[in-house]
């Protein structure tokens, strides 16, 4: 696996070109910025090695331990972590959730407290009428993260993929390329144990 410092070396040298084509695709600075703000969080803070104590979980400072119930469920390198499309999902869902749980609590004991006049239908309202108005810079961004996480992802798998190549060759890089063992039956053992002078 690389360090943290190549994976930042990726992301951040990859961002020009990531903004560029962005921009030729669309032409609107708007969704470019969006894609790319996406790409560098997804890069440097949201990708897929959140699920390990690594240099992503740790830049989230006082606010990392969110990130301990999402490393206990999955295994590192899995494909709800690392796999194309399911892994950015999956912790935009986890942290979608947490930001809505932390938005009820606000909530509650802002009209608790303050007699604050929003409810929960007002929350509703407001939530559905963003995501459909602003559908277009919701993909945008999620596509960013997208790229970013997939950047760190396939340095990943090809770091892993060449160090089995200069293992094993073009053999490491074929599936199933695990080397069987020879089973150890009774006559080898008996080859391989030593005699013993006594019994002489």
């Amino acid at each position: 696996m690389p360090s943290g410092r190549t994976h930042d070396s990726i992301t951040l040298y990859t961002l020009p070109f990531v903004a560029g084509v962005t921009f030729l695709q669309n032409r609107r600075s708007n969704a470019t910025l969006l894609v790319a703000g996406g790409f560098l969080f997804g890069g440097l803070m949201f990708g897929p090695d959140l699920d390990i104590f690594f240099v992503q979980y740790q830049r989230w400072g006082l606010l990392r331990w969110i990130w301990l119930p999402y490393q206990k469920s999955l295994r590192h390198r899995s494909f709800l972590s690392h796999g194309p499309i399911i892994g950015t999902t999956l912790r935009v869902l986890y942290l979608g959730c947490l930001l809505a749980i932390s938005a009820i609590f606000v909530l509650a004991i802002a009209q608790k407290l303050w007699n604050f006049n929003f409810t929960w239908q007002d929350l509703g309202r407001t939530v559905g009428r963003s995501l459909v108005n602003y559908d277009t810079e919701y993909v945008a961004l999620f596509l960013g993260l997208e790229l970013g996480a997939m950047s760190h992802s396939l340095s990943d798998w090809s770091g892993s993929a060449y160090k089995r190549f200069q293992k094993q060759g073009i053999r490491g890089l074929l599936p199933n390329n695990k080397v069987k063992k020879r089973p150890v039956t009774n006559r080898t053992q008996r080859q391989s144990k030593p005699k013993n002078p006594k019994s002489r």
